[in-house]
């Protein structure tokens, strides 16, 4: 099992890299997110690996963080997420707007993602909104500051704001911070003005 590999960036492909180590070529399939963050073609590059097995393949995976990697072994616990699915959600979405979407509920969000129609994006909501909390996922996890308030004042607060045309998982977030800055118990008004202190910054 591969889990690293650290060579020469050799060539880059519309889904994959591949990494020149000690005299042989590994081709690596990346999230467009990964490939930006990787160097010119001829320098050291350094990718975290994750293999998958099938009876006619050993495909790898990389990633430049592990949070992808971690999100990438999450998502494809989900039924109809398989390898492919997974990174082109990783493509679209990094992680910590993954986390962010998944809290907030944001379908559409997932849906960008090709592969995923409205049924699948409900499913992976639904099935790793738990999941999502506990991930150590550095800035985000430090963003959201523990478990989303979507429930009572701020769920019709976060409405409010997407009701006012801003995308729900900015809502979200605005109102999530204005949450933490207020305490548990603001009420629906407070928090959408503090929100939209926090969206027009």
């Amino acid at each position: 099992m591969i889990g690293r590999l650290s060579g020469i960036l050799d060539s880059v492909g519309e889904d994959w890299a591949m990494l020149d180590v000690n005299g042989v070529g590994y081709v690596v399939h990346c999230s467009r997110r990964t490939l930006s963050a990787l160097p010119r073609p001829g320098e050291p590059a350094r990718l975290l690996i994750a293999t998958v097995m099938r009876e006619d393949a050993i495909n790898l995976y990389g990633f430049s963080e592990a949070a992808e990697k971690e999100w990438f072994a999450v998502l494809q616990t989900v039924q109809g997420v398989g390898a492919k699915v997974a990174l082109a959600i990783l493509s679209v979405l990094g992680p910590a707007e993954l986390v962010q979407a998944i809290a907030a509920q944001d379908r559409a969000a997932l849906a960008k993602a090709s592969g995923v129609g409205p049924k699948l994006a409900t499913r992976i909501m639904t099935e790793l909104r738990d999941k999502a909390g506990q991930i150590a996922l550095g800035h985000a996890a430090a963003t959201l500051g523990g478990p989303p308030p979507v429930a009572g004042s701020a769920a019709d607060a976060v409405s409010a704001l997407v009701n006012l045309g801003y995308r729900r998982t900015e809502a979200f977030s605005a109102i999530a911070k204005a949450s933490r800055e207020l305490g548990d118990g603001a009420g629906v008004e407070a928090l959408i003005r503090s929100g939209l202190k926090e969206l027009a910054r």
